[in-house]
């Protein structure tokens, strides 16, 4: 007999921001006033200018952009699937009108909502559904596009609303996942941004902008401001200058460093929604060694980092997964590793290191976030004579190189989650994960990630999560910082921003007043 699967509710922890009308919420830190409200009626129309510190992937294929935050951050706004995530982290009925699920977790079933068009003005079908999903899946290739979904066997229709998605293995989780965007059958994807979303492709300069306009005939609440204009600007201190002068209208993302500087514009704070460490590349000499990796734990002090370059603002965190992931979220491993210059020093002596060791932390150039952080970790490993040095380096090479080539000793930056699912953040550190950049090999941690997919027990399976975090930490994969405080600065007169538990911008949300 089918049921009705329960919504994964996700509530959205901000523990460092307070209500939406009093001052910012921080551990400590100098108070600036954040989170302002309109106190009259949203209004239509206006057009919005964003600065970014890095452009958009060079396809805007939804299948295939998915190698950085900043490109599924925007697309949101363009694209659409069967489910939606909303403020709250709950997964909402989107394309679809409703679903089931049988009770082996394994088949679900998507009644489609009527009168959706794509932004050609034509109608959404059950063939766009079909090929999307099936594309998406590698079913007919045998490689998959999308990783969240290659789990699919079979994809298929049921009459003219209804579609019958079967899956290799029991997935408890796969709503969450179920977000992957539907695309017309008869376009080239590469070419053709043509999505659902309440904001429709307008144009694009590469390295320079992106346009994108109100899609009028929006199937659920339509967006308030009439046109988006996407700016690159890869300098931190430029993109500050382009929001004092007014040549920008909003920019998210910023460190407390950046916004106090910004008195007359509306501030919001929130969550990264991220895990910020710093990653350690396991393959790589003297890094293979669990007790260099283990004093290097030691030798960090994050609360200072909190305190020296973010003023006391953010979460910090004892493995990969982050606050507003509530559930899964172990705050007992926060502190697993206690600031100890002594003991990293036992460790390295007991490694061969009693020297200590040269380091490389390389870093995406344009996320102040990061080179703040690593620029007190080079202080702090000093203490234990770790000579550590900085390497920046523009966010294309990092990619290429660093994520994508694994060249590199260790590296700070914050990993994301896709959607609301405990896997989108612990699925990579699988040793066979094409996303495990950082060469992270257990024998232990893939037995447990493997029955924690497995199984459709949430309880249990909430419990084998928090385990492969443990074993994260325990075997110091990374040095586990914090879910950085995420400052969106936007103009006097626009309102309307939101935080929600996982990467996105809501761009629809947001209004002029004036």
């Amino acid at each position: 007999m089918k049921k009705k699967i329960a919504v994964l509710v996700l509530s959205l922890l901000m523990v460092f921001t307070l209500a939406a009308c009093g001052g910012g919420g921080n551990n400590g830190g100098t108070d600036i006033t954040t989170n302002p409200v309109y106190d009259g009626e949203p209004v239509y129309g206006g057009e919005m200018t964003v600065g970014v510190t890095a452009d958009l992937d060079s396809s805007l294929d939804p299948h295939v952009s998915s190698s950085s935050a900043a490109t599924r951050e925007v697309l949101f706004n363009v694209f659409e699937g069967l489910m939606k995530p909303d403020e709250d982290g709950n997964m909402q009925p989107a394309l679809a009108e409703s679903y089931s699920v049988n009770d082996a977790a394994d088949k679900y079933t998507f009644v489609l909502r009527k009168g959706v068009k794509f932004h050609n003005g034509k109608d959404v079908t059950i063939d766009d559904v079909v090929y999307s999903l099936s594309r998406a899946a590698g079913l007919e290739t045998g490689e998959p596009l999308v990783s969240d979904v290659a789990g699919i066997k079979s994809v298929k229709a049921k009459g003219d609303d209804t579609v019958v998605v079967k899956l290799s293995a029991p997935d408890s989780e796969f709503l969450a996942h179920i977000t992957t965007a539907i695309i017309p059958r008869n376009i080239d994807p590469s070419k053709d941004v043509i999505g659902t979303g309440p904001y429709k492709y307008a144009g694009r300069k590469v390295q320079e902008s992106i346009t994108f306009e109100k899609f009028d005939e929006y199937w659920g609440e339509p967006a308030y401001l009439d046109k988006i204009t996407i700016k690159v600007i890869d300098n931190a201190e430029t993109l500050v200058m382009s929001l004092k002068s007014g040549a920008i209208d909003m920019a998210a993302h910023l460190v407390f460093s950046q916004v106090k500087e910004l008195s007359d514009m509306n501030i919001f704070e929130g969550a990264s929604n991220a895990v910020q460490a710093l990653y350690l590349n396991n393959a790589v000499e003297p890094l293979t060694d669990e007790r260099v990796r283990k004093a290097l734990c030691y030798a960090i002090d994050k609360q200072a980092i909190l305190d020296l370059a973010f003023d006391g603002h953010g979460a910090l965190v004892g493995s990969s997964m982050f606050p507003a992931f509530k559930k899964y979220f172990d705050d007992e491993l926060t502190n697993y590793y206690t600031y100890d210059p002594a003991k990293a020093k036992e460790l390295l002596k007991e490694a061969g290191y009693e020297n200590g060791f040269d380091l490389t932390i390389t870093v995406p150039s344009n996320m102040q976030q990061h080179v703040d952080t690593a620029q007190v970790i080079v202080e702090q490993l000093q203490g234990v004579g770790i000579n550590a040095k900085i390497n920046q380096v523009e966010w294309a090479t990092w990619l290429e190189e660093t994520y994508k080539g694994r060249n590199f000793e260790s590296t700070i930056v914050s990993f994301d989650a896709h959607g609301v699912a405990a896997s989108d953040m612990l699925a990579r550190f699988q040793a066979d994960n094409g996303k495990n950049m950082i060469n992270f090999s257990s024998g232990e941690y893939d037995r447990v990630y493997k029955n924690a997919i497995s199984t459709t027990d949430d309880a249990a399976q909430t419990m084998l999560f928090k385990e492969c975090e443990k074993i994260l930490t325990e075997e110091a994969a990374n040095v586990y910082i914090q879910d950085v405080a995420s400052f969106v600065a936007m103009g006097s007169s626009f309102y309307g921003y939101e935080f929600y538990p996982l990467y996105v911008i809501d761009f629809a949300k947001i209004f002029k007043t004036a």
